[in-house]
């Protein structure tokens, strides 16, 4: 397999539809040999949960099939696979490669684990689209590569069915909303500023591999508690042990960079090397083959370092690593077939040349005659151009050149540019000369050249290595075939690895690098109810550390929290930080509050911002209630919903009256909701429906400016007509304001009226609630017997008396 260029996308994704709504999809991962299988029904036009899927994968190459199959008024999976992913490459298979049957029988052959492990008899009655994906993604796949001399080994690929709705989902539209991956405005901050978005924020994993599994827990956190408590149990063991923390910091750093693509090599199988198809292609085909089977040596060297460090811990978590990783026996059994072969000596390196010399000489002396003399050749090569290297310094009184090598060019000079005075010595390849010889580049202080005495040096300096890599794989082809026997412990090793870096270098660390009191571990209940208090902003406290604002508070008894206040108060930005304080502690982190217990979510919708969008051809309005549409077809009652300023985008009674109508309709389905409005007539909401909270911002008047508040209070707002305030502060005429103020004043009279019979009318269920509310506070109250029953002795005197 060729090198997937670091963090860059390597999934493929197969795509198939039915006019029943569902959707089968495929996703093949080239970097970890693992294939991931789902299947649902499409509730959304404009296929929001492939969308998601999509997003979440990140894929390089798109497969569908050429017939359209989507119901109507849905764009189907190939024109949305155009309109929306149009700088991914899509690749339209016949519809007679999306075969279930076929796809059944290749996972069977391709799977590590035994068919029946993997459910495959019930998912190929029930899940047949996904199975149908499968098919025509690995046809591709296997056609792709044995076109580069590559074919897939049997019983070497990780299979998972279904397991993307296993997590929390967050769709596409809210990923963006919540700025996870990417800011709303990264032009705005600016390139200086690092910490633009939640993943930013956390990337400070050391291998590639921890951080695309911490890109993926962010888009797919975790809904098992669990493995959300074993997470934190780990967490609190390394934040009190400080030996461990950073004992296990400095053994994940001997672990290669690359260690999770190291599996790939081994999963795919390059043909026989004969005679006839040696070449460049194949050189650097071996070459990687080489490089992987050192960077499993020095993984497997520092696997002692990693056993001491993890012996005498507690946590469930760290444990099973120890037990399934640093006691198995497969490992040494590796090792030692490594030993045999390669020497000693040979470590994984960056330095371009030093890995190349690495690589060459990677095998023991001896092994294999051909080898030996390509060796000696490459020797005599490499010394022969630091040689010319000398002579061109004395010659030409260059003490400054420098040789320089790169994978790319080979071997170059580099000759700062006061060193010529202006004038390149004719011996030396100009610009305009090099047609041929790879030439002659200007770069900062310095020219980079070469010499036609060097490019014939390095012509045959890089036959010598490409003889020398393709001999070393003929010396390593029963050492390969012995590792693939075991790829499920390699599978294993490169999970382990990943996750021990996104947990301790990215959630300690980050923890670690903060105050005591800005972290906290949540708390998760069942079915209780969601409390945070004095949480921050996991993206700003970085810029704002004393940003906290007041608590939140959700139950069965109180579902919605609506928040009124003005434009600009920082409404949006607080329902921001609730979902991602959720979000940081379903992927198993610690959360930037004092206090915080939760319920697992399933689903968290949002409705956030006022754009067009030019895409769909929508105005901000239809965006409004498309998202809005997508939102009340999909939640449930474990749902979290954030709703910011529905309704803003048309006329006042109507997005009133769709406001109103939105919020009754959650409020029935007692999800947990917080929705955010500017439109005060909202709050009547709380007079008639007991289950709503209402809380507000503050807004001041200094220096005959508004100053807002970003300070949380309940009940109604101490600053009446805000927009009023702004219009005097704005210089409009007095004549003007004092006209808006008496028709003002004449609504709100008429509305106050309205609510005081409300409040009447209701009050009886009102209070009700509120006791309710209370008695579900104390359930889940760690207080002891003395404390509960004085609370309860209070509670019944306060509602004897009226003061709920």
């Amino acid at each position: 397999m060729e090198d997937d260029g670091g963090e860059r996308s390597s999934f493929v994704i197969g795509l198939i539809e039915n006019r029943a709504k569902e959707v089968g999809v495929a996703a093949f991962d080239l970097r970890s040999a693992s294939l991931h299988l789902s299947q649902y029904i499409e509730t959304s036009s404009s296929y929001q949960n492939t969308k998601t899927l999509l997003q979440f994968y990140d894929p390089m190459v798109i497969i569908v099939s050429p017939n359209k199959l989507a119901p109507d008024g849905m764009v189907g999976v190939s024109e949305l696979a155009d309109r929306f992913y149009a700088t991914v490459k899509k690749v339209v298979m016949a519809r007679g490669c999306f075969d279930d049957t076929t796809g059944a029988v290749l996972i069977k052959n391709l799977a590590a684990k035994e068919p029946s492990a993997l459910g495959l008899d019930t998912y190929y009655k029930q899940y047949y689209l996904c199975l149908a994906a499968a098919a025509a993604t690995i046809k591709w796949m296997c056609r792709i590569e044995a076109e580069k001399g590559v074919i897939v080994t049997n019983h070497s690929l990780s299979v998972t069915f279904n397991g993307s709705f296993a997590h929390l989902n967050i769709d596409a539209t809210s990923v963006q909303n919540l700025e996870i991956i990417d800011p709303l405005h990264s032009t705005l901050w600016g390139p200086s500023n690092k910490k633009r978005s939640l993943l930013h924020m956390l990337k400070t994993t050391k291998t590639i591999g921890g951080s695309r599994l911490l890109r993926a827990n962010l888009l797919q956190p975790l809904k098992d508690i669990e493995t959300i408590n074993a997470r934190l149990d780990c967490l609190d063991e390394l934040m009190s042990n400080e030996q461990l923390f950073f004992g296990l910091s400095q053994v994940l750093r001997k672990f290669p960079k690359e260690s999770d693509r190291v599996l790939c090599h081994f999963c795919f199988k390059p043909k026989k090397i004969t005679n006839k198809v040696m070449g460049v292609d194949n050189a650097r085909k071996s070459q990687l083959l080489v490089s992987s089977i050192i960077l499993l040596k020095t993984a497997l060297d520092a696997l002692p370092l990693l056993s001491r460090a993890l012996k005498d811990a507690k946590s469930s978590l760290l444990a099973n690593v120890y037990k399934s990783v640093c006691e198995n026996e497969k490992y040494a059994a590796i090792r030692k077939r490594i030993g045999e072969v390669i020497d000693e000596d040979v470590l994984h390196a960056r330095v371009p040349f030093v890995a190349r010399t690495q690589q060459c000489f990677a095998v023991k002396a001896g092994i294999d005659g051909l080898l030996d003399i390509a060796r000696r050749s490459f020797c005599d090569t490499s010394e022969a151009i630091h040689n010319l290297a000398n002579k061109y310094r004395e010659d030409f009184k260059f003490p400054n050149l420098k040789l320089t090598f790169n994978n790319r060019q080979g071997f170059y000079f580099s000759i700062p540019h006061k060193s010529i005075e202006g004038k390149l010595p004719s011996q030396f390849i100009p610009v305009e000369d090099q047609l041929a010889l790879e030439v002659v580049l200007k770069h900062g202080n310095n020219i980079h050249c070469s010499t036609l005495e060097l490019a014939s040096l390095n012509v045959r300096n890089k036959s010598a290595a490409a003889e020398c890599f393709l001999r070393t794989e003929v010396c390593l082809e029963e050492l390969v075939d012995a590792i693939r026997e075991d790829v499920s412990a390699l599978t294993l090793l490169a999970e382990a690895l990943c996750l021990l870096d996104m947990i301790v270098n990215s959630f300690a660390h980050t923890i670690s690098n903060k105050p005591a009191d800005h972290y906290t571990r949540p708390e998760f209940t069942d079915d209780g109810p969601m409390a945070i208090e004095a949480g921050r902003h996991p993206i700003l406290e970085s810029i704002h550390n004393d940003f906290v604002p007041n608590n939140i508070f959700l139950s069965e008894a109180s579902n919605m929290v609506l928040i009124v206040g003005p434009n600009m108060s920082g409404k949006s930005t607080y329902l921001q930080q609730v979902c991602l304080i959720v979000i940081l502690a379903q992927i198993g982190c610690y959360v930037p509050a004092r206090f915080s217990t939760l319920r697992v979510v399933d689903r968290i919708f949002t409705r956030m911002g006022t754009v067009d969008n030019l895409e769909s051809n929508s105005s901000t309005f239809m965006t409004e209630m498309k998202e809005t549409a997508f939102i009340m077809q999909n939640v449930s009652l474990r749902s979290l919903v954030v709703m910011d300023e529905l309704g803003r985008a048309t006329s006042s009674s109507d997005g009133f009256a769709i406001a109103w109508s939105c919020c009754e309709h959650l409020l029935s389905l007692k999800a947990y909701t917080i929705f955010a409005t500017h439109m005060e007539n909202l709050s009547e909401l709380v007079t008639v429906y007991p289950n709503v909270k209402i809380l507000h911002f503050n807004v001041d008047i200094k220096n005959n400016r508004l100053d807002f508040k970003f300070q949380l209070k309940e009940g109604p707002r101490h600053v009446p007509h805000y927009g009023l305030l702004l219009a005097e502060v704005a210089g409009l005429p007095s004549s003007v304001t004092e006209t808006a103020r008496n028709i003002t004043s004449r609504i709100t009279e008429k509305e106050v009226k309205r609510m005081e019979v409300n409040c009447l009318r209701y009050h009886p269920i009102q209070m009700a609630y509120h006791v309710a509310q209370r008695l579900i506070c104390l359930k889940y109250s760690s207080q002891d017997e003395d404390s509960i029953r004085e609370a309860l002795h209070n509670l019944k005197e306060s509602y004897i008396h009226g003061r709920l």
